[in-house]
């Protein structure tokens, strides 16, 4: 299974910028998929998950009516809308994918099964 992630880039603060994330692999699904991002001298937190079908969405509380996530299911693609970007917004975004997590357990769970390279978003004052 491979994740390739892309859409990061420079942008000001109030911007929007969506990310997508490609999955491929001959035997991949059905996994959840998600975002997760890691800013400088900090650790790793949790974006948003969206179920194999789609139905299912989960965005973490303090980003809820900025982001939202979406997905192509015919292209196997998650996408990362990203709105009123802010400075704290600033970080390494991470595409991830597991088969045992829903969209609402995927940011508690501790083993992800496969991550893509992040791709980096810079929101400038």
């Amino acid at each position: 299974v491979q994740l390739q992630a892309f859409g990061g880039g420079l942008v000001q603060a109030g911007g929007s910028l969506r990310l997508s994330c490609a999955a491929s692999g001959s035997t991949f699904g059905p996994y959840t998929m998600g975002w997760f991002r890691q800013a400088p001298g900090k650790e790793r937190e949790f974006v948003s998950a969206i179920s194999w079908s789609g139905g299912s969405t989960y965005v973490t509380d303090f980003l809820k009516g900025r982001f939202t996530i979406s997905k192509n299911n015919a292209r196997n693609t998650v996408y990362l809308q990203m709105n009123s970007l802010k400075p704290d917004d600033t970080a390494v975004y991470y595409c991830a994918a597991d088969p045992f997590s829903t969209a609402q357990t995927m940011g508690a769970r501790k083993d992800i099964n496969y991550w893509g390279k992040g791709t980096q978003v810079t929101v400038s004052s």
